[in-house]
């Protein structure tokens, strides 16, 4: 890709020389098809710099849109990007373009699975990168994608250092019985539990809740974070007690194309009577199912909210969607003993005022009661006042907890760097 193809100046773009003059850490969120980037600065309140996204990546249609702290949008290019690798190269070619070839400090990648070694951010280092290679079984969604964002970085920008902060963080210190999977205790021994995923956005609305409302942050709180990829978690003081996705990011919740909870008879019935393959079940639970397979044309909720009215399988998708989410929600507040708020973050749960109704409709015996008005107006705050439950709209920010733990390690480990080439 290259200036020639479309680029899109407005006319905001911030100085180099400006950019430049302090350190910023860069962070880097990787997707089947798409890539998030943020510039932040590295001087206490990891506020954000400029932001460059990239999304439609596999193909000649991609596009690379370069924002302001603001979202302004400063440039926007569109041209090949056949994979995470030229996407990358995009990336901080853009990046160098409007902040300066020095501007960046260090790398932190969103890293989806820490397995049960990884329970804090850590420096990549070689060690760190195979162990991650092991666990791309367990997610073939993303890991594969993180892993030549760290390639990449290593082999074409090796001085700067790079930090791996996981998903699974957050829900390492749940209790030892939400962790384990009802099977023999030797495949425990061998690492196979529950992690839970999604934890930098839990970490982020967890943090920002404890700011909003302390005191309910201090209690029993039920976080849904809605969007293609969804899950739920149980948080007592903010602590992770338990939460739906466990050993893979599969499972849980009904999602745009995972399927989530399900019967594992019919992965044997597939597999025996089917005669599927291993990678062509796979493919069907992460990449066929959820609200894609059931509605059979979309797998983005704005499309099938459209079409209910007219099409009974969209219909079918968005309410088995609210039902699957409104049952753990009765669980997850039996499992803390009682709710003292409930918030919704994501895609999905910060714009879908009508997924937040169906699901809370009917909880009023958990103490759950909506505004109409604030919740069509996605306010804050969409619970009655007065009522027992505080229900919150919090917009998630996954890169704002990389770039704090990124900072982190920097101030702890000044001279980190990645250890030898992590290439190829």
């Amino acid at each position: 890709m290259n200036a020639s193809r479309q680029l899109h100046d407005h006319g905001r773009s911030p100085s180099p020389e400006r950019i430049a003059q302090g350190r910023h850490v860069l962070t880097l969120n990787a997707g089947s098809s798409s890539l998030k980037a943020g510039l932040h600065r590295a001087d206490g309140d990891e506020a954000l710099v400029l932001a460059v996204d990239v999304d439609r990546i596999g193909g000649a249609s991609g596009r690379l849109r370069v924002r302001a702290a603001d979202g302004g949008v400063i440039a926007e290019r569109t041209g090949n990007l056949f994979d995470h690798r030229s996407a990358l190269a995009a990336l901080f070619a853009a990046l160098a373009g409007h902040a300066g070839k020095d501007a960046v400090a260090a790398v932190g990648h969103r890293v989806v699975h820490g397995g049960p070694r990884y329970t804090e951010p850590q420096w990549v280092s070689p060690e760190l990168v195979a162990t991650l290679r092991e666990l791309v079984p367990l997610d073939p969604t993303h890991m594969p994608q993180v892993l030549q964002g760290i390639d990449y970085v290593g082999a074409h920008h090796p001085a700067l250092p790079q930090a791996a902060c996981f998903d699974t963080t957050f829900h390492r210190g749940m209790p030892g019985i939400a962790q384990i999977l009802p099977l023999p205790r030797w495949f425990h021994k061998e690492g196979m539990e529950r992690f839970g995923f999604h934890g930098l956005s839990y970490d982020f609305v967890t943090g920002e809740l404890r700011r909003l409302d302390p005191a309910a942050a201090a209690g029993r709180v039920v976080v849904a974070h809605l969007g293609n990829g969804a899950s739920m978690a149980a948080i007592a003081g903010g602590r992770s007690i338990d939460t739906t996705m466990g050993f893979t990011p599969t499972s849980g919740l009904l999602m745009g194309t995972r399927c989530g909870d399900i019967d594992p008879g019919v992965l044997i019935y597939l597999l025996e009577q089917r005669n599927m393959t291993p990678r062509e079940l796979n493919m069907l639970l992460d990449d066929q199912a959820g609200l894609l397979g059931i509605s059979g044309t979309s797998a983005d909720m704005r499309d099938l909210l459209a079409a209910e009215a007219a099409d009974p399988r969209a219909a079918d998708a968005v309410a088995l969607f609210c039902y699957r989410a409104k049952k753990y929600l009765g669980a997850f507040a039996s499992a803390l003993g009682g709710l003292d708020a409930l918030v919704f973050t994501g895609g999905i749960g910060e714009k879908a005022a009508v997924i937040r109704e169906r699901i809370c409709a009917g909880q009023e015996f958990l103490g759950i009661a909506l505004d109409p008005d604030a919740n069509q107006a996605h306010a804050p705050v969409i619970s009655r006042p007065g009522g027992a439950v505080t229900v919150r709209v919090i917009p998630t920010n996954e890169e704002r907890i990389i770039a704090r733990d990124t900072i982190r390690l920097l101030r702890a480990q000044p001279v980190g760097r990645a250890q030898g080439e992590t290439h190829d």
